[in-house]
């Protein structure tokens, strides 16, 4: 019998599903303790994690008979993906598993920023009647933008074509006859800054990407335009944009990512007293029924992963 270290939350039903073949610790609030893990995972067979455990060398060092890891989500770039290759450890990202919680949360925040009208709450309860000063946009007739055209990307183009609204997309590593263009204009990163009104970013995390959403990118927007970023904090530069936001040359932004995460009141300090962004704690991928599907796939991915390895 095999041991699964499980160290942040994860559907109870799937936790079953794993105790029922293999020995399992399950601690939701690991990732809080970072320095706890190597201790209990130093005679494990599998790691399942979501964003915020590091699978670093010194973890896998520390767990000589690792055999795969199961990411609770689809975004890598916690796990050093090249020393569990060299070790022969297999990862299994839930990959579409959480695709439409992130489309439906960019077109929610799409409406909220544009329409600007749903932080009115105290001032009717004040008794003030601010009509005229609410007077929003629609998203149908506008342009979507997306940044990265991936299986996401491609959720959100579905339903902001339905809701009237035109698609452009920037992706490098999408071939010219990639059937996906279907659903959207093919345009250069520039292009779809200047024409987009709204910005959904959907890119890795990597050396290339890293603050590719600078004060030069913002500068090329639409001054009424708004972005939002379910992706990775680390694509945009939070100081550019907070200054772009407080200065007014950008209508609004959501942020569900963060450079430091969890976003803590230091480095939250940039965006206070910014009325025009949505700041959310890494959730757009996290519904009851994405957490469920995710929860699921990735349990029968180590179990299948460790019946082939001799532990079933």
């Amino acid at each position: 019998m095999a041991k699964i270290v499980i160290t942040e939350f994860m559907d109870d039903a799937a936790v079953a599903l794993l105790s029922d073949h293999h020995e399992t610790h399950y601690d939701r609030g690991l990732a809080d303790r970072q320095e706890d893990i190597p201790s209990l995972t130093g005679d494990a067979s599998a790691l399942i994690v979501r964003n915020r455990t590091q699978v670093n060398t010194a973890l896998l060092d520390a767990t000589p008979g690792l055999k795969c890891v199961g990411r609770l989500g689809v975004g890598l770039d916690n796990i050093d993906l090249e020393a569990c290759k060299a070790r022969g450890v297999a990862v299994f990202p839930a990959t579409g598993a959480n695709n439409q919680s992130v489309a439906e949360y960019v077109i929610a925040n799409a409406m909220l920023l544009l329409r600007g009208a749903y932080h009115s709450s105290d001032a009717m309860l004040s008794g003030a009647w601010p009509r005229q000063q609410l007077m929003g946009r629609e998203l149908a007739g506008r342009t979507m933008g997306l940044v990265g055209f991936g299986a996401i990307a491609r959720e959100v183009a579905l339903r902001a074509s339905v809701l009237g609204m035109d698609i452009v997309a920037y992706d490098p590593f999408c071939m010219a006859d990639d059937p996906g263009w279907q659903l959207a204009r093919n345009v250069s990163l520039d292009g779809l800054l200047e024409l987009s009104d709204v910005v959904s970013l959907h890119t890795p995390l990597n050396d290339k990407t890293r603050h590719m959403i600078n004060a030069d990118a913002l500068s090329k927007m639409k001054p009424d335009a708004v972005i939002i970023n379910a992706a990775r904090g680390g694509v945009v530069d939070e100081d550019a944009l907070a200054a772009a936001l407080s200065g007014g040359r950008l209508a609004g932004a959501a942020l569900d990512v963060f450079e430091v995460e969890p976003l803590t009141a230091e480095a939250a300090k940039k965006f206070a007293g910014i009325g025009n962004v949505v700041l959310t704690p890494h959730i757009a991928g996290v519904t009851d029924e994405s957490n469920v599907r995710v929860s699921a796939m990735t349990a029968k991915s180590v179990l299948d992963h460790l019946a082939g390895a001799g532990h079933g």
